[in-house]
């Protein structure tokens, strides 16, 4: 397994709108493809990489208390890109760390959505090649 690389932070945003606007108007990324997600967003790209991703309210935040911010803000996850894909999933399920895993309609890239022992969110991308047929 080999984490490549840190691949993008995630905010969650009170102003999805403003949030975007300062990201693009202020520090001068650029909006930029998104998949087409279930729920709202904008991909902020820094020198050509989706660096920044904003996300909106998702249907699975309904009826659970607002996460509240803390002085530096709302991070929702951090991700890597990864290597190696059956052999994360192995090594996951040997030390049972529960994961969700799901592929990205039209790029076909594999992620695992899992959290550390504090609680923080981590995402791991996988390339498509190493996607399974479905």
């Amino acid at each position: 397994m080999g984490l490549n690389a840190l691949n993008h932070y995630t905010i969650r945003p009170a102003d999805l709108e403003r949030t975007k606007n300062f990201y693009v108007e202020v520090l001068g990324l650029e909006v930029g493809y998104r998949p087409p997600l279930a729920f709202p967003g904008y991909w902020l790209y820094c020198g050509g990489q989706p660096t920044v991703h904003l996300i909106g309210p998702r249907a699975q935040d309904e009826g659970r208390p607002p996460r509240r911010p803390g002085e530096t803000g709302l991070l929702d996850h951090i991700a890597f890109s990864c290597t190696g894909l059956a052999e994360i999933r192995e090594r996951l399920r040997k030390n049972d760390v529960r994961f969700e895993e799901r592929v990205i309609p039209r790029d076909r890239q594999t992620q695992l959505f899992l959290h550390d022992p504090d609680g923080v969110a981590v995402e791991l991308n996988f390339p498509p090649e190493e996607t399974t047929a479905a």
